[in-house]
């Protein structure tokens, strides 16, 4: 995409959705950094299934690490990589007590030094309980910026740099909402839905479907 392309692209993401959120479920940052690190390889709506019953039982670092990987596993036992996940969460309830006196840092360096805590999940958490202006790139969005040509990219971390970099500044902190919501409803990787994507004139997919079913884009269309 051209640098007009990409601009043209966003704005019409942030016309259809002008107040993005998450869709997980979460009270507060401690409750969405568990969120996030429940929802690596498995559904935002599955941890939903999960996390209430689990955070009334332990609201707090304090809880959660008392409750340990033990009390935490039949809570969450719907999701993939469970037993991995509540050892995670225990350990990182922990290092929250011991480091951080029960709060989850606004600090990209001691996010990540977190049990289950990589750069993905430290931006969602920074731009979302923080207000920083991070992308978080998850495979919605990562298929999204190689299949658009918004920001192609062989890596995650080149994905999210050239989402960076052609984001305008005021735009980027949503720009995250908007990309992986529309990932994951509309531009699906399987069947693309373009014939309602509100972006489809700036995007460079080649193989645009402007129907349900396999309807490609009829000769002569703009791809």
């Amino acid at each position: 995409m051209s640098a007009e392309q990409a601009v043209a692209f966003l704005q019409a993401l942030a016309v259809a959705n002008p107040a993005p959120e998450t869709e997980l479920l979460y009270d507060n940052p401690f409750t969405l950094l568990v969120a996030v690190v429940l929802s690596a390889q498995t559904t935002d709506a599955a941890v939903n299934k999960c996390t209430p019953a689990l955070f009334a039982a332990a609201p707090t670092p304090a809880a959660m690490a008392a409750l340990g990987a033990e009390g935490i596993g039949p809570y969450i036992r719907r999701i993939g990589l469970w037993q991995g996940k509540a050892r995670n969460v225990a350990a990182l309830a922990a290092l929250l007590v011991e480091r951080h006196g029960g709060q989850v840092p606004n600090d990209r360096a001691a996010l990540e030094a977190l049990p289950g805590v990589g750069r993905k999940t430290a931006n969602v958490v920074l731009n979302v309980a923080f207000g920083e202006s991070t992308m978080a790139v998850d495979t919605h969005i990562f298929r999204l910026g190689n299949r658009t040509g918004l920001a192609p990219g062989k890596t995650p971390r080149e994905v999210e740099d050239g989402l960076v970099r052609r984001c305008p500044p005021a735009l980027l902190r949503d720009a995250h909402h908007w990309l992986i919501l529309h990932g994951r409803y509309v531009c699906k990787a399987r069947a693309p839905e373009c014939w309602r994507c509100v972006a489809a004139a700036h995007c460079n997919y080649r193989d645009k479907v402007f129907a349900p079913g396999n309807g490609l884009a009829p000769p002569g269309a703009s791809r």
